[in-house]
């Protein structure tokens, strides 16, 4: 299936433009064609045959994944949905839409996932110190762990937290970072 370009995104704030606009879309390209995606909507080139690195596109995506919560963090929710799909969404579709249908409470998570919960009650954990944590970093149960997270961010307990300042994904209760969604009638 070829996608027609709809938009000519080349910056964070074209980016953060196009979120509130379409109210949620992958951050990559969703070859389900479910939903509008940034890779498909940006107009940056990727890399070229004996570049090094990720190439532009890939480089300025993966940055507005992170920036565009922690700059505009009443405005963009990051997270995961169904399937483990990596997403970005307007707030107001979070607060109107996918909370209600999506938040699920930590006693229909899995045992894992809740002591994953337990251990971020305390403070927030980047992922890598937290699998270390929970004694988790090697196979099987690294890939346990890793499922007992996504669970945990698909059913809205746990958020990324929204700051610049962490080099890696950080962890912190989704009620901590978003009480008001989480409290809306």
């Amino acid at each position: 299936m070829t996608r027609r370009k709809t938009h000519s995104i080349r910056t964070l704030k074209q980016a953060r433009a196009f979120v509130l606009e379409v109210g949620l879309c992958g951050i990559f390209s969703d070859a389900k064609g479910r939903m509008p995606s940034l890779w498909d909507a940006t107009d940056l080139p990727t890399r070229r045959p004996g570049e090094k690195g990720w190439g532009r596109r890939v480089t300025a995506i993966w940055g507005w994944k992170n920036e565009l919560p922690a700059i505009y963090p009443d405005e963009i929710f990051y997270g995961k949905i169904s399937g483990g799909l990596a997403v970005l969404m307007s707030m107001d579709h979070l607060r109107a839409s996918h909370y209600p249908k999506h938040h699920r409470p930590l006693k229909e998570c899995s045992a894992l996932a809740q002591k994953i919960y337990a251990v971020l009650r305390h403070d927030p954990y980047p992922t890598a110190v937290l699998r270390e944590e929970l004694g988790m970093s090697r196979r099987p149960e690294r890939s346990a762990f890793d499922r007992a997270l996504q669970e945990l961010q698909i059913t809205l307990n746990i958020a990324r937290r929204n700051s610049l300042e962490d080099a890696n994904d950080t962890w912190v209760l989704f009620r901590e970072q978003y009480l008001d969604v989480a409290e809306a009638p």
